[in-house]
């Protein structure tokens, strides 16, 4: 098989929310970590997504010269040549992007697809592209969130928001907020129907969140409320006479339990973020 196009991408998540399951994202930052990535989806017999944090794009550049827009595109390079090696298809991704990174990380990354590929009949190297607003308010995150859907519609990707906080630390960037922020709102679900429609203006997916929180925690220390979900994803349809109108993403579910996971894809979570456990298996014997 081989990386996804814009079509399959769209076939993989429409098959997720049917059979109400999700795939694993999992975060690389070396050709060996793809590789392991690529293996495991392979044993497990299920498609999957493989994405890389800014910190990993940097060091896929090399330590010392820390492009992020270089690294990217040389592990995309990398994975389109061996993934057409294993029985399974995947997509690639890039994970959390704050307001500060976006003009010289996504952006470029989002005009060199349309510019060297989708402009001369290929598909994008990326099939999409997160964008975290949660340090911003809602609106100006929704306002930033609207003009890269509509970019990513023009390079036949998917992009991926953030609307709410999830707590913890990745790549050093730490959100220290109060508990009730890590709760997404039915308000929340609501300002962005509004304001990037539900797939008529471009197709996006949608990390909400439920207390979930980067990192592993103490048994207890962590209290998701996958009924945040559910709450959010009522509102929202019965406004606009959908089922689960949005298609989820669960970020920080390191050391969740399965009974949470599962309530977590009833309610129409289709990508399931994973770093810190993989991290720690790749440092220990």
């Amino acid at each position: 098989m081989a990386v996804a196009t814009p079509d399959q991408y769209a076939e993989m998540i429409d098959r997720a929310k049917a059979g109400k399951f999700a795939y694993p994202a999992v975060n690389v930052s070396s050709s060996q970590t793809a590789i392991a990535a690529l293996q495991g989806f392979t044993e497990a017999n299920s498609d999957g997504i493989i994405q890389v944090s800014f910190g990993g794009a940097e060091y896929l550049s090399g330590s010392t010269v820390k492009d992020r827009v270089a690294g990217s595109l040389a592990l995309a390079e990398f994975v389109h040549a061996v993934a057409k090696n294993y029985p399974i298809t995947i997509a690639l991704h890039t994970d959390h992007c704050a307001k500060e990174v976006l003009p010289t990380w996504v952006e470029p990354l989002i005009e060199w697809d349309l510019e060297n590929r989708v402009k001369k009949g290929l598909d994008p190297l990326f099939q999409s592209h997160m964008w975290d607003g949660s340090a911003v308010p809602v609106d100006e995150n929704l306002e930033i969130a609207e003009r890269l859907l509509e970019k990513s519609v023009e390079a036949k990707k998917l992009l991926e928001i953030e609307v709410g906080v999830v707590g913890g630390e990745e790549d050093g960037v730490a959100a220290n907020v109060s508990n009730e922020k890590l709760f997404s709102t039915p308000e929340d679900g609501l300002k962005t129907a509004a304001k990037l429609g539900l797939g008529e203006r471009g197709r996006y997916l949608t990390a909400l969140t439920f207390g979930n929180v980067h990192g592993v925690y103490k048994p207890g220390n962590v209290k998701l409320r996958p009924k945040v979900l559910d709450d959010i994803q009522k509102v929202v349809g019965e406004k606009y006479g959908k089922d689960q109108p949005f298609d989820l993403v669960m970020h920080g579910g390191s050391g969740s339990t399965e009974e949470e996971i599962s309530e977590a894809l009833d309610y129409g979570t289709i990508k399931m973020n994973i770093d810190t456990d993989t991290q720690y298996a790749f440092t220990r014997p």
